[in-house]
């Protein structure tokens, strides 16, 4: 019986190059609409080219930037696949250099049939032990950005294939082309960048000075926004009114309204509504005639004359007795005002800038507060940001109050990087004066010179020194006595304390105030605000 034949292989498909460029292209194309950054795109790049079309090695040669020195940069392969990290480095040409060097001169592209046999090959990159011992091509095409060669895009490729020549010369022009045109966007977007980081510094630079000129420190968001809305409306003559908790600078912030109007070379009159009494309250807001009242020997303009071509600044305006607001609003509508006493009406050029941490709607609802003032006042409302808003601006804050207390009282004071983690991670109810409050106690009390997180808590509100904790203090060397009561109270806020707890104080104490306060950890001026606040006085 004949033997059967041999067992031949199977016919082996023949490959569809036509689907493979699509497929490659295609890809590349993805890979363009992840990601505009040209050192992903095109490692990813050569990859396809190799794993689909087998056009091997491929590596992206591209100019050094220009010197100073004046001379021609050398190109190195910037971007390469199927190379090692050695090889890679190896690959520095200089213009005109082997056939890299000859592409990035001319601008044309080179196509090496062998290896073997040209003369200016320079195996510079890859040796020739490390290639296929085939016939090996070589072809390189020149990369063009803004209309000058600045690259090279080139590969190696198996001579005899089943594949033309002509084929993969023209998926290396599309691909070449498109290495361009990513390094060209990179180069644009690249230049847009350094534009607007230079912009955005000289904006830094610009608000700096600006904060710098109004008192103001820090650079936070909530700050900058409400120092932009200040600005935007200080050429006007609208009435501003500056919202906010207590101690977040509204002070500060009304001088820079003046400051940045027209009428800054005039007066800026600064008036705490709270702390004026109710009886002498309309006398020094429009001044008084002689004889107006006892011990009135002589005639006294009041706030608003005083600011005569300036601006005003009503703190804590909504402490404004009931009776008083309807004058205000008649001198802020129609800009004349009559003085206690008087029957003359004085005419009055002056800008208002209004402050409250209250919430004056409310207090409208609750008949505390004329609706109609209300209206007039709040023309221009500015929040004012709370610290704890502004953390980024803690630190700065911080250094720029332990300066000034140790300029004003002759010490050398400074803060560990845990303390300023310290006063970062604090609450601050108390806002900006409970931080300026602190640093000086801190300044005045430590008795070392760099103080950590450890020394910087017994001064801060739940971890206070207590007579029999820790040594006492020193103050420029002298010992300061301890004393029962803590370093530092704790912030308390304006509605800590009811009615019958500030009576309660007060009776058993026998009136005495002072006592009182103590008692309740408040100062006495606190403790007096409280009782009129309750109508207790």
């Amino acid at each position: 019986m004949p033997s059967p034949p041999p067992h031949s292989p199977p016919d082996i498909p023949p490959i569809d190059w036509r689907a493979q460029e699509l497929l490659l292209l295609r890809e590349v194309m993805k890979l363009v609409g992840r990601s505009l950054a040209p050192g992903f795109v095109l490692r990813e790049m050569l990859h396809l080219m190799s794993e689909l079309l087998g056009l091997n090695r491929g590596r992206i040669v591209l100019r050094d930037p220009p010197e100073g020195d004046g001379q021609t940069p050398v190109a190195r392969i910037a971007h390469a696949y199927g190379l090692t990290g050695d090889e890679a480095a190896r690959g520095v040409y200089r213009p005109g250099e082997g056939i890299t060097g000859r592409v990035l001169a001319t601008g044309m592209p080179v196509i090496v049939q062998d290896v073997d046999a040209e003369p200016g090959f320079l195996f510079r990159a890859v040796t020739r032990d490390r290639l296929p011992p085939q016939t090996v091509a070589f072809v390189a095409l020149p990369v063009v950005v803004d209309g000058r060669t600045q690259g090279v895009l080139a590969c190696h490729r198996i001579r005899s294939r089943q594949r033309h020549l002509n084929d993969d010369l023209a998926v290396l022009g599309l691909l070449a082309t498109l290495t361009g045109q990513l390094l060209q966007l990179q180069r644009l977007v690249d230049e847009q960048t350094r534009v607007l980081q230079e912009r955005n510094q000289e904006l830094a630079r610009a608000l700096e000075v600006n904060t710098a000129r109004y008192g103001l420190i820090g650079r936070s968001p909530p700050l900058l926004q409400a120092l932009g809305e200040l600005e935007r409306v200080s050429q006007s003559q609208a009435t501003v009114l500056l919202l906010g908790e207590s101690g977040t600078g509204k002070e500060l912030f009304a001088r820079a309204v003046h400051l940045a109007s027209g009428r800054h070379a005039q007066p800026f009159i600064k008036v705490n509504c709270a702390a004026i009494p109710e009886t002498l309250f309309e006398s020094e807001l429009f001044g008084h005639e002689k004889g107006a009242f006892t011990g009135a020997v002589g005639s006294r303009a009041g706030w608003f004359e005083q600011a005569e071509g300036g601006t005003l600044f009503l703190d804590e305006i909504g402490e404004l007795p009931l009776s008083l607001q309807s004058k205000l609003l008649r001198t802020l509508q129609e800009g004349t005002l009559v003085r206690l006493g008087g029957r003359r009406e004085v005419r009055v050029n002056v800008r208002l800038v209004a402050a409250t941490h209250r919430d004056l709607a409310q207090d409208v609802q609750a008949g505390r507060f004329r609706p109609d003032l209300f209206y007039r006042i709040n023309v221009v409302p500015i929040r004012l940001p709370s610290l704890r808003e502004r953390r980024e601006d803690i630190r700065a804050l911080a250094l720029h109050f332990i300066s000034r207390a140790n300029q004003a009282h002759q010490r050398n004071v400074h803060l560990t990087p845990g303390a300023l983690e310290r006063l970062d991670a604090h609450d601050w109810p108390g806002n900006i004066r409970e931080l300026g409050n602190l640093i000086e106690r801190v300044v005045l009390l430590v008795d070392q010179t760099p103080v950590d997180e450890t020394v910087l808590r017994r001064f801060m509100p739940g971890g206070a020194v207590t007579a029999g904790s820790a040594a006492p203090a020193r103050v420029q060397g002298t010992p300061v006595p301890a004393s029962a009561a803590p370093l530092v109270r704790d912030y308390q806020s304006a509605g800590s304390h009811d009615a019958d707890q500030l009576a309660a104080a007060l009776a058993q104490h026998g009136g005495n105030q002072s006592r009182a306060a103590q008692s309740l950890g408040l100062t006495l001026r606190q403790f007096a605000y409280r009782l009129k606040k309750a109508g207790l006085r």
